[in-house]
């Protein structure tokens, strides 16, 4: 890896020079876009849109556009007088419980690497992390832009999550949170059944991207010249009609996937797999066969909250 930033984090009167770098990448094929007769690239002017003519960068300048069409042209002394911060500093402002920050909030993930003199102190603030189970809140400034972020650890390494700032987290205003939905004991039995009976440890590594890949098997047959063959689509389920039998159906297919996978594994898997929640889905079911009407008295109407 490249490190993209150099700086050092401010904590009290200890300062810990690190290097910055950016903790994950995407994977997604890039593509040009190409003339289709004879693949040349496709190339764009910068062009003006009242005189017509192309315009060199060094006389574009930045332009916020106002409600009634007009523009204000920003230039770079405008920007050189705004309060951001040039120091390559990563400010701790306050220590708090990580369950406390909403993962909406997290922007983008980058790890960071002490220098030579900074090992102690980095070593020693993620130690101290650690055994409180504490992250630290920071303010950095990177590319223009001045963020929050916090500073955890993984694997041993810092890694600051830079933050949205709460007034760029939109509020979920949908209108079924005002309704009242009633939902039976039965349905909410079954739908949980289902979920115990699907739950297990999260293992990143046994999910794909199955989109790239059949997008790169497509280019490599295109290099190789090969008779490209259309996988077939997969069928769509639609909405269910009677939710209580869809829940049923769900939870018979999840166990039997559960077992599949069960008798595929080795045996030392096997003795430290969960117990099998086929027991609960069971008494799910025997509890979803009492009569309607007294579950009916059993139901209350819950009102969909909204969230604060």
């Amino acid at each position: 890896m490249r490190s993209i930033w150099k700086g050092a984090i401010s904590f009290g009167l200890v300062t810990i020079p690190v290097k910055l770098y950016s903790a994950t990448e995407q994977k997604d094929v890039s593509f040009h876009q190409v003339h289709r007769e004879d693949a040349g690239r496709i190339k764009y002017k910068r062009v003006c849109t009242v005189d017509g003519e192309e315009v060199p960068y060094s006389e574009i300048a930045k332009g916020y556009e106002l409600p009634g069409g007009e523009m204000v042209v920003l230039t770079d002394e405008d920007f050189a007088d705004l309060p951001l911060s040039t120091s390559r500093r990563i400010d701790v402002l306050q220590f708090t419980p990580s369950d406390q920050l909403d993962p909406i909030l997290f922007n983008k993930s980058y790890y960071l690497e002490p220098e030579a003199a900074g090992v102690k102190p980095y070593v020693l603030l993620r130690d101290a992390l650690e055994r409180t189970g504490q992250v630290a809140i920071v303010k950095v400034a990177l590319r223009q832009r001045e963020s929050l972020a916090a500073l955890r650890i993984r694997d041993g390494v810092f890694v600051m999550e830079t933050m949205l700032w709460p007034d760029e987290v939109r509020e979920p205003g949908f209108g079924f949170m005002d309704e009242d939905v009633e939902v039976r004991p039965q349905e909410l039995q079954m739908a949980e059944s289902l979920i115990e009976t699907m739950a297990g440890e999260f293992d990143p590594g046994e999910y794909h991207d199955a989109y790239r890949e059949a997008l790169q098997q497509v280019i490599e047959a295109k290099v190789a010249g090969k008779e490209l063959v259309r996988p077939e689509a997969a069928e769509q389920a639609g909405p269910a009609v009677d939710l209580m039998a869809a829940l049923r159906a769900s939870v018979d297919a999840a166990k039997r996937e559960r077992e599949g996978t069960r008798e595929k594994a080795p045996a030392d898997k096997k003795k430290a797999a969960a117990k099998p929640a086929g027991a609960v889905a069971g008494q799910a079911e025997e509890k979803a066969e009492k009569p309607e009407k007294e579950a009916k008295k059993q139901a209350p109407k819950r009102r969909a909250r909204k969230s604060a």
